[in-house]
């Protein structure tokens, strides 16, 4: 049985995406301001669609300043060093089986089965970096230490929240500001 999401939250969520949530099967992390930042989601959308992104980053000041740092080369640089440092390349691969051992609970809790998926994690691990936003998500609702990049990515996010919510519960959808 997948948690009891509040309304509070489940309308702080819809208001920082801008559009109703889908599948959240619980708050994986929340900012220091109160509001989630994250939400777990379950593995497969209601529609039926299969839905590897378990960790899902919804504060659109932090998604904004990830964005920054995807158009910096960042990715790139990551993949790089994930080529050429065999214990940052380890550390990256455990971060994939605890994502997809994390999914795997979600999916048995939600009563889900979704062979579609099965192996295949999110933001490109455990080989490749393609979606910083995912690898922060997941340094946010597994914790620092599970994964290395996520935690460079929460590193050089700074605190986001400092000038306070990005939404209040009721607000229209919007995009939060920097």
């Amino acid at each position: 049985m997948s948690p009891v999401i509040e309304p509070a939250d489940e309308a702080a969520i819809a208001a920082q995406l801008g559009r109703e949530p889908r599948a959240i099967h619980d708050i994986g992390h929340r900012c220091p301001c109160g509001n989630p930042d994250v939400v777990t989601t379950e593995p497969r959308l209601p529609n039926g669609t299969p839905f590897p992104t378990t960790f899902y980053l919804t504060c659109p000041r932090a998604a904004s300043r990830i964005g920054t740092l995807e158009g910096s080369g960042l990715m790139k640089e990551m993949q790089d060093r994930l080529g050429e440092d065999p214990e940052l390349a380890s550390a990256y691969r455990t971060a994939h089986e605890a994502y997809l051992a994390f999914r795997g609970d979600v999916a048995q809790s939600a009563g889900h089965d979704v062979p579609e998926i099965e192996g295949i994690s999110a933001g490109g691990m455990p080989d490749r970096v393609k979606c910083l936003h995912v690898l922060a998500g997941q340094s946010l609702a597994m914790g620092r230490g599970v994964n290395p990049l996520g935690d460079e990515v929460l590193d050089l996010l700074g605190d986001w929240w400092a000038s306070g919510p990005c939404v209040t519960p009721g607000d229209s959808p919007r995009s939060a500001p920097d």
